[in-house]
C-alpha cells in the first residue's frame, strides 16, 4: 500500500507594517479619523464651557438633585413638585414607554390585518385598507394629532354627561374612567398563573409549529393558547382566594373620582401614532408578502389550503425576512414621533425636559439627556429586533 504524504502546514501569513502595507495605513487612516473627531469634540466642548463661564451661566448636572418645583399632570410614578428633577425626567421616560410600547404593540396588529387586507380578494375590503393607507401615510403626523384632540376634547359630552358604555365606565372630555381591581396578597398566585399560561401558550405553538413542519398536518393553535393562558390565570387566581374588589370610578358633582383615568392627552398620542404607523406599515406587511414567490401560493393550493391557513403558514413565515429590518425603523420612528405630545400637552420626556430647561436654564444637560435617552430607546429596540430577524431567517440546508 502506498503510503500518503503527510500535508504541508499552512505557510504562516507575515504582515507588513511598512508604509507600502494596505492595512497598516487603513489603520493609521481610522486612528486619525478618530482622533480628529475626538479632538474637536474637546475643543468645542471646552469653547461653549468657557464662554458659559464668562457669561456667568451654570453648567453640569447637579440640577437634577435639586426640588423641580413643578407638578406632572399624568404618571404612572406618583410624583410631588418637592422632589427631584431627575425624578421628574424618570417620569417623563415612563410617559414616553408608555406611549411607545403600547403604540408599538397596536400599530403592528392593526398593520398587520390592513396589510393582508389589502390583498384580500373582496373588492370592498381590499378598497378600504388602500384608502386607510394612502389618506393616513399622506396626511401630516402632527396634523393628526391635532384632529384627534380636537375629537377628543370638543365633540365629546362633558363629565355631566358623560358616555357610559359598561357600568363603572366614564367617558367624556375628561378622557376615560374604569375600574381597577384592588390589589390583595392572593393576586399573587394571579400573576403566577398569568405567567404559567404565558409559558404554556408558548410551549403549546411551538410544539403545534414543529408538528406541522415534521408531518405537514396543522393543530388547533390560537384557540388552546387562549384556553391555557384564561384557564391557567383562573387558576391562579382560585388558588390565591378569588380577590376580586374593585376600585370602581364614581361621579360627583364636578368630576369622577376613583378607578383608572386615561387623559384625553395620552390617548390622543397613542391613537394618533397607532394609526399613522400603520399605515405605513400595512405596507411593509403587503410588500413582504408579494415578495414570496408565486410557487408557494400554488403549493399551498395543491395542498388544499385554506386561504387563511396560506397567509399564516407559508405566507408570513417566509415574508418576516422582508418585513422585520423596515417594521424596526418603523418602531423607531414611533417611539421618536412620541416627541410631538407636547404639541398636545402630554408630559412626556420632551415636554418635561423643556420645563426643566425653562427653570434652570441649564438647556445642554437637558437636551444631552433627551438625546440620550432616545439613543438608548432606539439601540435597545433595534437589538431586540435585530435577535429575532437572526432567529426568523430562513435555514439553508
Amino acid at each position: 500500500m502506498q503510503k500518503m504524504k503527510p500535508s504541508r502546514p499552512a505557510p504562516v501569513v507575515k504582515r507588513d507594517w511598512s508604509w507600502r502595507s494596505q492595512a497598516l495605513r487603513h489603520v493609521l487612516y481610522q486612528v486619525v479619523a478618530l482622533a480628529l473627531i475626538f479632538g474637536a469634540g474637546f475643543y468645542l466642548l471646552g469653547n461653549t464651557l468657557e464662554n458659559m463661564r464668562l457669561r456667568g451661566i451654570k453648567s453640569g448636572f447637579d440640577f437634577l438633585l435639586q426640588p423641580a418645583g413643578f407638578a406632572i399632570g399624568e404618571s404612572i410614578i406618583p410624583f410631588d413638585s418637592a422632589e427631584s428633577y431627575g425624578k421628574a425626567f424618570l417620569v417623563g421616560l415612563s410617559n414616553t414607554l408608555r406611549v411607545a410600547l403600547v403604540g408599538i404593540v397596536l400599530a403592528t396588529l392593526l398593520g398587520t390585518v390592513i396589510g393582508i387586507g389589502r390583498l384580500s380578494r373582496n373588492f370592498l375590503l381590499r378598497t378600504l385598507c388602500t384608502a386607510y393607507v394612502e389618506f393616513f401615510r399622506n396626511v401630516p403626523l402632527l396634523l393628526q394629532l391635532f384632529i384627534w384632540y380636537f375629537i377628543l376634547t370638543e365633540t365629546l359630552p362633558t363629565i355631566e354627561e358623560a358616555l357610559r358604555p359598561l357600568n363603572g365606565v366614564f367617558f367624556s372630555k375628561n378622557g376615560l374612567q374604569f375600574p381597577i381591581p384592588i390589589w390583595a396578597d392572593g393576586h399573587v398566585f394571579t400573576v403566577i398563573g398569568l405567567v404559567a399560561g404565558v409559558v404554556a401558550s408558548w410551549f403549546w405553538t411551538r410544539q403545534a409549529k414543529l408538528h406541522f413542519e415534521a408531518t405537514g398536518k396543522t393543530r388547533q393553535v390560537v384557540l388552546p393558547a387562549v384556553l391555557l393562558l384564561v384557564g391557567l390565570t383562573l387558576l391562579g387566581w382560585l388558588l390565591g382566594g378569588s380577590a376580586s374588589a374593585l376600585d370602581i370610578p364614581e361621579k360627583t358633582e364636578l368630576n369622577v373620582v376613583g378607578g383608572g383615568s386615561v387623559t384625553p392627552e395620552y390617548m390622543t398620542v397613542l391613537v394618533g401614532l397607532t394609526i399613522y404607523t400603520a399605515a405605513y406599515i400595512a405596507e411593509i406587511v403587503r410588500g413582504g408578502i408579494q415578495a414570496v414567490p408565486f410557487g408557494q401560493h400554488e403549493a399551498s393550493a395543491a395542498l388544499g389550503l385554506a386561504r387563511g391557513q396560506e397567509v399564516r403558514l407559508v405566507m408570513l413565515p417566509q415574508a418576516l425576512r422582508v418585513i422585520i429590518p423596515p417594521v424596526t425603523s418603523q418602531y423607531l420612528n414611533l417611539t421618536k414621533n412620541s416627541s410631538l405630545a407636547v404639541a398636545v400637552g402630554y408630559p412626556d420626556l420632551v415636554s418635561i425636559s423643556t420645563t426643566s430647561l425653562n427653570q434652570t436654564g441649564r438647556a445642554i444637560e437637558c437636551i444631552a439627556l433627551i438625546m440620550a435617552c432616545y439613543l438608548t430607546l432606539s439601540l435597545l429596540t433595534s437589538w431586540i429586533m435585530n435577535a429575532y430577524n437572526k432567529r426568523s431567517l430562513l435555514k439553508e440546508r
